[in-house]
């Protein structure tokens, strides 16, 4: 059964992930507004309300590398948290990052042996991110953060379908698999006030 159209709000709609996004939601038939930096920022509850009204639903995956990334991400999560609900968004689909997932052995990703820490920063900036939402989002606003389950495959097959799975340093998925499974969850919402990985199957 097709679901039914609806409006889409896409948040860092230029980025390998966003465009994946832009292209499966308008291939599904849904009615899209891209934003970028220059239409708003996203860490203003105020352009967000601005910018969100009139969608049923944001798909959000943005990033600022001038932004130290333990203010840039709670300061976006909050923004959502306040300025979707008062355009009338329900349902928030923002994209996160697999560091912060707990592998099978129960560790965080980004705490397993071997795995990178160059970024560290980065990674805790992320699920600090996750975790203002969690403290900000009001009742009225249902979200979900998806990420990949390991990393980005940018070069191979988009094999049309993916698993919820945990974290592993061997997960890949492509942008256009991973973009289903956000609209999967516009469209038809399983995962409510949670952070969950994406593996390609």
């Amino acid at each position: 059964m097709k679901a039914k159209s609806s409006r889409i709000i896409i948040f860092g709609a230029g980025g390998r992930v966003g465009r994946a996004a832009v292209a499966e939601a308008r291939r599904r038939g849904h009615e899209v507004t891209t934003t970028g930096r220059a239409d708003g920022n996203v860490t203003d509850p105020a352009a967000v309300a601005r910018l969100a009204a009139g969608h049923e639903a944001a798909i959000v995956a943005v990033y600022d590398a001038g932004t130290r990334p333990g203010e840039f991400f709670p300061a976006v999560a909050r923004a959502l948290a306040e300025g979707l609900p008062a355009a009338g968004v329900k349902r928030l689909v923002s994209v996160g990052l697999a560091s912060v997932l707990p592998t099978a052995s129960g560790d965080l990703l980004m705490d397993t042996p071997g795995y990178p820490q160059e970024w560290r920063e980065f990674y805790v900036g992320h699920g600090a991110g996750t975790e203002a939402l969690r403290t900000a989002a009001p009742q009225a606003l249902d979200w979900v953060v998806l990420s990949p389950a390991g990393d980005f495959d940018h070069e191979g097959e988009s094999s049309g379908r993916y698993a919820l799975t945990l974290a592993a340093t061997d997960s890949r998925i492509t942008p256009a698999d991973f973009a289903r499974a956000l609209l999967d969850e516009v469209e038809v919402p399983t995962l409510h006030q949670t952070h969950a990985g994406v593996s390609a199957v």
